[in-house]
Formats: C-alpha cells, structure tokens, sequence
C-alpha cells in the first residue's frame, strides 16, 4: 500500500518535517519502528489491524499459518527501508512482499528471506539484513481512506487530519484537491469527542453501522496518541472491508522524546541494527551525528551553526564529512568522545571545530581536545575556531598545550585553513 504523509523518510538522517498540508515544526524523535512493532502497539490500544504473527526462523512458520487460519496470507520482510515489494534478496529471491494462500509455501517464502539482505530503491548498495518476517492475515480492501493526529505548533496543540483518499501522497491530495481534506484542531483539555469522532467518520463516507466502527476507531488513535506521548500517528490506509470493517493498514507513528522516561518499554523497542553505528554512538553520549559523503569533519554546537559550517566549507571547495553537534551543556567527556567518533572515520582527512560560547564555556571544549590529544594520537589536522564565553582562557590552553593545534580568529580563516588542510 502506498504510505506517504507530514513526515518523509530521507537518507540516513531518519525523519524530518516537510512543509505540506499544516507545519508540524515541533521536537521529533527518530525513533523508528518496525510495521510489526507498530501494529502490536496499535492492537494494543483497541485499533483494528490484520491479525499477524512474527517469525524468525521458516520454522513454525506452517504452524503460525494455521493459527491465524486465513483464506489468504501476506509475508511481509521486517526492514525499515520503504519499497520492499520491488526489492530483492542476495540470494537472487525476488520481492520482500507476497501474497499467498498455502501454508507450505508461506514457509518457503519465509526461509528465502530470513538471514538474507533485501535491497531496496531506500537501503545501502548491500541490503539490509532481514532477521523477522511478518505473516499476517490479508485482508480484502473496498475502498481505502487516511486519518492522521499530529501536534502542531502553529495550533499549538494536536490536530486532526482526514481525507476520503486514502493509499495515496496526501500532500498531492492538498494540492490538487483540498475540499477533499478535513483539519480539525484540538482542544488538548477537552479532547476527542463524540461529535469529533463522528464529524470525521461521516467526512470519510463511511455510513451505518460503518460510521459508529469508525468513529471507535477515531478515539482509540486518539487515546492512543495520548498514552505513548506520541507527536504523530498517521493511518495510511484506513480501509473498509467488503466484510463491513474498518482496519489499520499501516501507520507511521511518532514519539515525543522528552517522554522517553515514562515510555520505556516503546523506546526500548528500537532495533539499531539499520542505524549508522556513529549515529547510535554518538547518542549514547547525548550528541548528534549526521553523516555526509565528505572529507572534512564539522564538530559544532547548535544545528544552526553546522549548517554554516558546512555552507563555509562548500564555499572554499571543501566537502564536509558529518556534522557532530555537541549541544548546549556539553562536559569534557562528550568532546573527547565527539572527536574519537570523527577521527576514527577513515574518509575523515581533517576536522574543523566551529564553537559559539554562550552557555557553552569554550575553555571545557578546549579542555577536551587536550586530554584526546594526551590520550590518543589524532592523525588528522584540527583546525579550531572558538568564540564567546570564556575564549581568552580556552586559547591560552590551546596554545600552553604544545599540540599541533591550528586555530583561527574568525569563521571565514578557519575554514580556509580546514580546506587547506586537505588539499
């Protein structure tokens, strides 16, 4: 089915917003879930999906087929790339998607996937190493809608958004038809009620006894988004059934990661198995690290100042690597562990420290460059331009160090020096 909506996958940085039908310009966490993941929390909080069972192995697999005792099966690959029917298996298997109404052959299909990389038009060259299958019952789809609750700034609180044209690039609906799309803003305090529920079912055509099953389904998303402190749970199908239902197809959900103390269990449930492993090391030390296909690696603070850094650094003819963002209240461990991460990238050839002091104290920053520099033997040039709070103290430290330190006086030289550097 096709899934698109308010958040867009793209390259190795996970989700980001796009501008489209409302701004969502709120915090989001990238957590990403897996389909099954998704739909055992949907299934959780009362929202019809197909009944499935997961497998990491071909066997039990004819075993799991009769249990869910479908006319027909759907064996889905569990990877987070998008384009899994088209793709194909190292093993020369085509297609992460099937359908089928044999137990024995669902077996077969699960055994070609499991163990093997899928490549798809969104993973790495290579695949991604396929380790769960999920089979679940197929369902028989009348027509298809979309439903989505997202927080948005601008409404400063949830709103809801449907539309009759489900499977399809709701952007492209707003667009070329936006009387066909309903935004619906929320009182956070009053929350969904009845007449909501109901004035969104009757926006979706669904009638009789469809529209009270809709409008059930409606409230469970909504106490769904409350209780996983979610920023986004888009519904992309919302299908009707010939058989009279009304079920979740896929979804993208969404989580607020300053919620994360109190839903441990959903953020326990990420898989970094498809992560860049500098990405999930630098999280490990509360930084963020974004990749790139450069040579010059950006240790920064604030994603303002990256995006100069890196607009500088293309400016001169230089390329940048990554970009390492250290935050607000960074410690001197994390900028040890920052340029460890950057400088134990071989595609790195020199590394450009860009640091704007105002909560930050640059003397910490240039404290931590000296203990790597005691500790570890950095091969690459270090070109480091520091600047605000506390920079008199940080360049006497720098220059009493006796390391080969080069340092700049303003944005403009350091970046020369960081392009020289390589050349």
């Amino acid at each position: 089915m096709a899934s698109s909506g308010i958040l867009r996958c793209f390259s190795k940085a996970g989700f980001r917003p796009i501008q489209a039908l409302i701004k969502p310009n709120v915090p989001v966490r990238h957590l990403n879930l897996l389909e099954y993941q998704s739909k055992v929390l949907l299934d959780n909080h009362g929202v019809t999906v197909q009944r499935f069972r997961i497998l990491d192995s071909h066997k039990g697999a004819v075993q799991a087929s009769k249990e869910l005792n479908a006319e027909e099966y759907v064996v889905k690959a569990q990877i987070l790339a998008g384009g899994r029917g088209k793709g194909h298996f190292d093993n020369g298997f085509k297609g992460g998607v099937h359908l089928t109404k044999q137990c024995d052959e669902v077996e077969t299909l699960v055994e070609k996937m499991v163990g093997h990389r899928l490549v798809t038009k969104q993973t790495p060259q290579e695949g991604i190493l396929v380790n769960k299958v999920m089979v679940a019952e197929s369902v028989d789809i009348l027509r298809e809608t979309y439903f989505c609750i997202l927080m948005d700034r601008e409404h400063n609180g949830p709103v809801l958004i449907a539309s009759p044209d489900g499977g399809m690039d709701i952007e492209e609906v707003a667009a070329k038809t936006p009387d066909r799309l309903l935004t619906l803003p929320i009182d956070i305090h009053q929350g969904l009620t009845d007449d909501v529920a109901g004035q969104v079912a009757d926006f979706l055509n669904f009638t009789g006894d469809l529209r009270s099953k809709c409008m059930q389904e409606v409230k469970n998303i909504w106490n769904m988004f409350l209780g996983v402190d979610a920023t986004q749970i888009e519904i992309n199908p919302l299908i009707e059934t010939p058989q009279g239902h009304v079920v979740a197809v896929d979804a993208k959900i969404q989580f607020d990661d300053n919620a994360e103390f109190r839903q441990k269990d959903i953020f326990g449930l990420e898989d970094f198995s498809e992560s860049d492993p500098r990405e999930v090391d630098a999280a490990s030390h509360n930084l963020t690290y974004i990749g790139m296909d450069g040579n010059i690696g950006c240790l920064v603070n604030g994603a303002g100042l990256a995006m100069a850094t890196m607009d500088i650094i293309k400016l001169y003819g230089g390329s940048p690597a990554n970009f390492l963002d250290l935050g607000g209240g960074v410690q001197e461990h994390q900028v040890e562990h920052a340029l460890r991460i950057l400088t134990s990238d071989k595609t790195v050839k020199a590394v450009f420290i860009n640091i704007f002091g105002g909560i930050v104290n640059t003397a910490t920053i240039a404290s931590g460059l000296i203990k790597v520099y005691n500790t570890t033997k950095i091969e690459v040039p270090l070109v480091v331009r520091l600047e605000g709070n506390n920079v008199d103290e940080a360049k006497r430290i720098l220059a009493e160090s006796g390391f080969p330190i080069e340092t700049a006086n303003d944005l403009d030289e350091a970046a020369k020096k960081a392009v020289a550097a390589i050349s």
